[in-house]
């Protein structure tokens, strides 16, 4: 390994240190670093097992365990009766969803929501992208299959996703935005979140939300900073289904909406912010960089566009950028989990002047990315 760079030397020690065996027997032994040694197990463990773990997720959730918990404690034999299961295989559920704290026995035979149930109860967002999960479980089940296809074929996720799936020729653009977009609403809280606790917006400006679907990322803005005249620009489908919605309840002198297609036809000018949510990861790197010049034609100068998705190599998140995300993206068949860095690079290839990140609470929800035209 001579003239090898220090940082490869030091991986390929520190690996074969790790894969010794006598090292683990010594590590798991050895008081001051058993802890340790015990939570990479536990890790290593997780790797191998996850997929049982997220299959009693979807048991748990299509079964409507959470909502008969929620009014325990209740006996096995009683929740059997309303999840459609017999005695023996709710109990052998129950206590599964015990290990991941989704369920709790309280006393005995006395079945309430875990912590975690309790929070995934009361979160339907969540439970959305969980039933949604399903098409991915089924493009996963051969992956190396999917990844040697290198996306020339139509999977489960791009026949959902309308966008995706016309690339193949498996679905006409936008006769299934309905669906789409409803799934998008119900988790978009999360993103909403994130941005409205990390960004500030102007107290009085015109927000453009480009590829906005429904509204519901406009609702949540709309509802934080009452200054703020509202852009939707979408699908003309799309966008006719969030106008008498988003009308009722910001009034129509406070709206516009703008029908299109933001890859042929021109985004409307005139706003002092456009925001991009959970768009630009679902596109390749050549029509994503048309999608950003686009948007920064439409930008006077100094003016501001916000990027806030799932990003790659984000300290704390790397798993749901590159892990989840990555294989969710590929079996799509559009788009990847792009870093801040590679965002802000394309940023200024579009044109931008300047780009930032913007730190969130919660990077595995999402992270921010602001340019100035």
């Amino acid at each position: 390994m001579a003239g090898t760079p220090l940082k490869v030397r030091w991986t390929a020690r520190r690996n074969a240190v790790f894969a010794n065996p006598k090292f683990q027997y010594w590590a798991a032994k050895l008081p001051l670093i058993r802890r340790i040694a015990r939570s990479r197990a536990g890790t290593m463990f997780d790797l191998v097992v996850g997929f049982s773990y997220s299959q009693i997720l979807r048991a748990v959730v299509d079964s409507g365990l959470l909502d008969v918990l929620k009014h325990g404690p209740l006996g096995a034999s009683e929740i059997a009766g309303r999840i459609d299961l017999s005695d023996d295989a709710t109990l052998c559920l129950l206590r599964a969803a015990r290990a991941l704290d989704l369920a709790e026995e309280v006393l005995e035979d006395g079945w309430m929501l875990g912590q975690q149930g309790a929070v995934l109860q009361a979160d339907e967002g969540t439970q959305a992208m969980i039933r949604h999960h399903r098409l991915l479980y089924r493009d996963l089940e051969a992956p190396l299959e999917l990844l040697r296809k290198d996306r020339s074929e139509a999977t489960e996720l791009s026949r959902f996703w309308s966008y995706a799936g016309a690339l193949h020729g498996a679905a006409e653009a936008g006769r299934e935005t309905t669906e789409y977009s409803r799934l998008m609403a119900t988790s978009q809280q999360f993103v909403a979140d994130q941005v409205l606790a990390a960004f500030r917006f102007p107290a009085r400006a015109r927000l453009l939300d480009v590829g906005g679907g429904h509204g519901a990322f406009l609702g949540h803005v709309g509802r934080a900073y009452p200054g703020i005249e509202l852009g939707l620009f979408d699908l003309p489908e799309v966008v006719e289904n969030a106008r008498e919605p988003l009308a009722s309840e910001f009034g129509v002198e406070r709206l516009s909406f703008h029908p299109g297609n933001f890859f042929r036809d021109s985004i409307p000018a005139g706003f002092d912010l456009v925001s991009l949510v959970r768009i630009l990861h679902d596109h390749d790197d050549g029509p994503a960089l048309d999608l950003l010049r686009n948007i920064r034609r439409a930008l006077d100068p100094g003016k501001r566009l916000m990027i806030a998705e799932p990003m790659a190599r984000v300290p704390g998140a790397e798993a749901m950028g590159e892990a989840f995300f990555g294989l969710y993206l590929w079996a799509m068949g559009s788009g990847r989990a792009r870093s801040a860095e590679e965002i802000r690079a394309m940023l200024a290839e579009a044109g931008f002047s300047a780009s930032k990140t913007v730190p969130t609470p919660q990077p595995v929800i999402a992270s921010i990315v602001v340019a100035t035209a």
